[in-house]
């Protein structure tokens, strides 16, 4: 009763005369989507207004036409699997875009899975980088990646050939797989670090990603990477925990430097490839979208991403108590 009475009475605070429309327009991560998607039907079914219309565009794509600027036309929200970046602040700030919102709703795995019709991999973060990085440590040197087989990395690894499904430049989980996995495992090597003294240089050769055949580039649909592997029993992907728990019958997630991919493991931070998830919002549209406030009100209450929210159950990884409670309080004065 309490959350209807405060979403009615926000709504009401600015005269329906300054709406130019009444439905939320969100777009961003692949990984946040299925959260977002949730809410906005939770959303549709509990109040009078339309549900929101929320599109799977990738993180960097989300942000491109966030930052286009202010109007009826432009997206209002945008989710994203990694914080926003300065270059995209300037972008939007030159639209006129000067007043967003971060919410940080929770946290999410970046889980390497294969077919469950296939043997579990035990992997390390450095096997990882070995396998996927276009540019490794060989006899001393920086050379071009010349592994084929996992078997090439470490005798203990299946023979199969290096075949990996993953996401775009453009998306979010990239950018974080990029710098949980490669940058983490190369930027103190020794071989880089008398090769590229310059941190930037370094930083940006760590970052690159192989072109050869063995990482394939899976676009923006996750739900593909998964019908891959069910395909391919010798083939990886790489996707967000959520997807990994809505498709358990098919496959499974990789143990990473000792440590499964699972919910208990993800919040208490001990799976080694976690990062966090965020929607953020065009303060400046409240005025517009009649809907928007109402709408972020329901998506970041206790009901959904509490620790017993309706979103957990759907995979994704709650705050802690405290700063749910610091979140909450925040996006209140957006």
């Amino acid at each position: 009763m309490k959350k209807t009475f405060y979403i009615f009475l926000i709504t009401c605070l600015v005269p329906a005369s300054l709406y130019a429309r009444s439905q939320v327009r969100g777009v961003g991560s692949s990984t946040v989507y299925p959260f977002v998607t949730v809410a906005a039907e939770e959303f549709g079914k509990n109040n009078s207004y339309k549900t929101p219309i929320i599109e799977s565009t990738g993180t960097g794509g989300g942000f491109k036409l966030f930052c286009k600027g202010i109007g009826d036309k432009h997206p209002d929200i945008s989710n994203a699997s990694r914080a926003i970046k300065s270059s995209e602040k300037k972008l939007c700030k030159k639209n006129g875009i000067t007043d967003i919102g971060e919410i940080k709703i929770g946290y999410d795995g970046i889980v390497i899975a294969n077919s469950k019709k296939s043997k579990k991999y035990k992997l390390t973060r450095q096997q990882i980088f070995l396998a996927l990085a276009r540019y490794v440590p060989k006899n001393g040197q920086v050379v071009e990646n010349p592994y084929k087989k996992w078997s090439d990395i470490d005798k203990s690894l299946p023979g199969h050939t290096i075949s990996v499904y993953g996401p775009p430049p453009t998306s979010g989980t990239r950018d974080a797989f990029v710098e949980l996995v490669l940058q983490k495992s190369c930027m103190k090597l020794p071989e880089f670090l008398a090769k590229y003294p310059n941190k930037k240089t370094r930083k940006k050769v760590c970052s690159a990603v192989r072109e050869d055949g063995a990482y394939i580039d899976a676009g923006e649909n996750d739900n593909f990477v998964v019908h891959k592997l069910n395909l391919n029993k010798k083939s990886l992907g790489i996707f967000g925990y959520s997807f990994l728990e809505n498709n358990s019958d098919i496959v499974q997630g990789a143990i990473v430097n000792n440590y499964k991919p699972t919910f208990e493991n993800i919040s208490a931070g001990k799976y080694p490839i976690s990062r966090s998830l965020f929607v953020y919002v065009k303060k400046q549209h409240y005025n517009i979208v009649k809907s928007l406030k109402a709408f972020i009100t329901e998506l970041v209450s206790d009901d959904a991403i509490g620790e017993d929210g309706y979103l957990t159950y759907k995979g994704l990884i709650p705050l802690p108590s405290k700063e749910l409670k610091s979140v909450q309080k925040n996006t209140l004065t957006f």
